[in-house]
C-alpha cells in the first residue's frame, strides 16, 4: 500500500533532528506503523495497554513534580521517582496542538536498581499514538521494562 503525503511527512518529522535531537526513531530503520504495531503487541503480552501505561507514568510525573528534582517514594521500599524541569518546551510530531513543557521524569525501582527515563512529550505519544520511540532514539521507552519497573510486583 502507497504511503500518503501526511504519513510521509511524518516519518520524515520522526526521522529528522528538528524537533528533537537525534530525532525520535534514532537509528530504527523499522517503518513508524511497524515501530507503534510491534510495541503495541508487547505491550499486550505484559498486560497492558499505551493508555494504561501513559496513565501510570503521568501519576508518577504528577507525584515527583513538587520534589523539585529530588527523590520521593512511589511505593514506599519499592518504587522512587524524580522531575526535572528545563527552559522551553517540545511540539508533537503528528502535529496535535499545544506544546509539553521539557521535563525528565525518571522512575526508578528500590529493589532492583532499574530504572526508566521519559519526558511529558513521550507521556502524549504513547497515550495518544502508542508510540514509545524507535530503537537508539535517546528518549526510546522498551514497553516491556515499563512494565517491569513501573508495574510488576508493586500492585
Amino acid at each position: 500500500m502507497k504511503e500518503s503525503p501526511q504519513e510521509k511527512m511524518l516519518e520524515e518529522a520522526l526521522r529528522s533532528s528538528k524537533l528533537v535531537a537525534g530525532g525520535f526513531m534514532g537509528t530504527d530503520s523499522r517503518h513508524p506503523a511497524r515501530v507503534i504495531d510491534e510495541d503495541w503487541e508487547q505491550l499486550q503480552k505484559c498486560g497492558f495497554t499505551p493508555a494504561q501505561t501513559a496513565r501510570r507514568m503521568q501519576e508518577l510525573t504528577d507525584l515527583a513534580a513538587p520534589g523539585l528534582g529530588n527523590w520521593l517514594e512511589a511505593v514506599p521500599g519499592r518504587l522512587q521517582v524524580k522531575s526535572e524541569d528545563f527552559k522551553g518546551a517540545l511540539v508533537c510530531p503528528w502535529s496535535h496542538p499545544g506544546l509539553f513543557a521539557k521535563r525528565i521524569t525518571t522512575a526508578r525501582r528500590m529493589d532492583t536498581g532499574d530504572q526508566i527515563v521519559w519526558t511529558d512529550l513521550n507521556l502524549h505519544m504513547i497515550a495518544e499514538h502508542g508510540f514509545f520511540e524507535g530503537r537508539g532514539a535517546f528518549f526510546r521507552i522498551e514497553p516491556a521494562d515499563i512494565v517491569r519497573i513501573l508495574f510488576e510486583g508493586l500492585t
